[in-house]
């Protein structure tokens, strides 16, 4: 390899790219999916790559398997198979919390070598919620080590999280810009990396085995965290209790002619649930219906409160339910939590700009994020990523609303489980697909493309089902992003950068030169996506490999699995996100948890990788 690069007019331009992208995706100015976007344009405008390859990302390898995967992890969702899930964590932990929590670890690592992480994590949360509910474990002592087990388990194989899912894709475009004499880069199979991810997995299971008693006291836990969404626990989590109260509105109050926003504004108003005028009864009225004489109010508060606003009001208080029975009967409708997903729709909108009482029938009573509850003017809270929601509705509006997959109910609340009678044919699916791409030369994406449509014919899902539950930013970001990495090998800026760190690295030892990409690309991975930090330091590894006379492969899979080891931040990982707010964790207990798992994890990689696939 030619080790007298000079820095050229393209190379400066992809290093400046690089840098804006770094810089635009920590400052959040933009939105993710825009910046990649822009990415994509600029990269084009300026011809850094030939305009027949710019768009190769949208129909590559990566993209459709994601797509792929997130169709068929649908299906098992719909089909009940988490539920069984819980039921037989259950059965088989008779209750002793030891058990529970190695469990659910085992299970949940295991299940992530087959479906995407992000998606696991959001089904399993409910799931955990109800072991916790009916075990009475608290939440908090599951929840994380749940989420770090099922990070750890997506390194089994290339199809669980979005690095390992590029990186075939990253190592084709550089096998395009190798040097003359190279050998090209094979692909990485279904499987290839299992000795890799096994290991991971086995030691993340052990931390959590030995240490969870020790990283969250019990007594500790008795006083801050409350099992199961029970009444209590939001009464002394959001301030929410009381009792469900009707008021009929007399032709004297001045309620008369007041909008129900207008009516929750007042001194001492109670929750405002329900709505009856004339013969139309609604939960979760929306904000600018009108209120008039005659109307009557489903309320909820303490007795007392409730009735000095009926007295002051000159309302008619009733305390037996004669119009709102039905509405309110627990089987039907009442009070959950839900946590704002990572790629929600909601982040950054205010509560009353979504209109969720009269799109959804949903009512927003409190939104927590961290220790702050936010009880007065809700509808002016800004949301964000990991933001807890405590609503009322009806559980048929919200199992609907939970489809747009913008928010996780983490309260275990009645529902039917859709599709119970397909449940062989989403297994049996999920498992040619597996088969197809362990056992056969097909490509991954075609592989997981087979089970995916398998399902759909099978009526596991429907194609509007099947669209719902693909995460279009993700795939755009991804698709977007791509392009980036090839400019990177075809302008030579990854070989120039490898140049320059070998000049500082080059007479250290090789597992030096491997701790030091890995530590970077997990430093990177921090602050800007991991796919971002994928795509970035991807190519720059295989060039410091080339150079130095290492296995190019090997150096290439300590990104992808050093950009996925994020166990540090919340805000670094949509999986560690989906669990912040139920489990009401704080961000020194990721560092707490996360630090020393972090350097097992690194350190278990970097031998495992040189065991496996060899330094040179």
């Amino acid at each position: 390899m030619d080790m007298s690069l000079t820095l050229t007019t393209d190379m400066a331009l992809v290093l400046g790219l690089l840098g804006f992208t770094v810089l635009m995706l920590v400052l959040e100015w933009i939105r993710a999916d825009l910046i990649a976007l822009l990415v994509l344009v600029v990269i084009g405008v300026t011809g850094l790559m030939p305009v027949d390859q710019l768009f190769d990302g949208f129909a590559g390898n990566a993209v459709m398997s994601l797509i792929a995967v997130m169709i068929m992890g649908a299906g098992l969702d719909r089909t009940g198979v988490l539920g069984k899930a819980a039921s037989f964590i259950l059965r088989l932990a008779g209750g002793v919390e030891t058990r529970v929590s190695h469990l659910i670890n085992a299970m949940v690592g295991s299940m992530s070598a087959v479906m995407q992480s992000q998606a696991l994590a959001t089904l399993f949360v409910p799931v955990v919620s109800r072991v916790s509910a009916r075990t009475g474990i608290p939440l908090k002592r599951l929840l994380l080590p749940m989420a770090c087990c099922i990070l750890a388990g997506t390194n089994t194989t290339m199809i669980s999280n979005s690095p390992l899912i590029l990186l075939n894709d990253l190592v084709a475009s550089a096998n395009r810009n190798l040097p003359p004499g190279a050998q090209s880069i094979e692909a990485f199979p279904l499987f290839a990396i299992a000795p890799v991810g096994i290991p991971l997995l086995l030691v993340g299971l052990g931390y959590f085995a030995f240490l969870t008693p020790r990283l969250w006291p019990s007594e500790e836990e008795k006083q801050k965290v409350t099992p199961g969404r029970t009444e209590t626990y939001f009464a002394e989590m959001y301030g929410i209790d009381g009792e469900v109260m009707e008021l009929t509105v007399t032709a004297e109050s001045a309620l008369v002619g007041m909008s129900v926003i207008e009516a929750e504004r007042l001194h001492g108003a109670p929750l405002i649930l329900a709505l009856r005028t004339g013969n139309e009864a609604r939960l979760a009225p929306p904000g600018d219906q009108m209120i008039w004489v005659g109307s009557i109010i489903g309320v909820l508060g303490k007795r007392e409160d409730i009735t000095e606003f009926a007295n002051n009001q000159l309302c008619k208080v009733q305390a037996r339910l004669r119009n709102f029975g039905d509405m309110f009967n627990p089987t039907r409708a009442g009070i959950s939590e839900v946590v704002v997903s990572p790629n929600s729709r909601w982040i950054k909108q205010r509560v009353g700009d979504l209109r969720l009482r009269k799109r959804f029938g949903i009512n927003v009573l409190a939104v927590t994020r961290g220790e702050q509850v936010f009880r007065e003017d809700v509808r002016e809270v800004t949301l964000r990523p990991g933001d807890s929601l405590v609503v009322h509705s009806l559980w048929r509006d919200l199992t609907l609303a939970a489809e747009s997959r913008d928010f996780v109910v983490v309260t275990d609340y009645p529902q039917e489980e859709q599709r119970p009678s397909k449940i062989w044919h989403a297994v049996i699916f999920f498992g040619i697909a597996m088969g197809l791409g362990l056992f056969t030369d097909l490509k991954l994406a075609v592989a997981m493309l087979t089970g995916a449509v398998g399902m759909l014919l099978a009526g596991v899902l429907s194609m509007d089902e099947a669209y719902h539950a693909i995460n279009w930013k993700t795939i755009f970001i991804l698709a977007c992003l791509i392009p980036l990495g090839g400019a990177m090998d075809s302008t030579g800026t990854a070989a120039w950068i490898a140049q320059e760190v070998l000049v500082y690295l080059g007479n250290l030892p090789p597992w030096v030169v491997q701790a030091f990409i890995a530590i970077l690309a997990l430093i990177l991975s921090q602050v800007i996506s991991n796919v971002g930090a994928a795509v970035m330091m991807v190519p720059m590894a295989i060039n410091i490999a080339l150079a130095s006379g290492g296995n190019p492969a090997a150096y290439a899979l300590i990104v992808a699995i050093s950009t996925s080891n994020t166990y540090l931040l919340p805000s670094a990982n949509p999986v560690l996100l989906v669990i912040a707010g139920p489990g009401g964790y704080k961000t020194r207990d990721f560092l707490r948890v996360g630090l020393p798992l972090t350097v097992l994890i690194l350190v278990t990689t970097l031998v495992s990788i040189n065991l496996v696939f060899g330094s040179s």
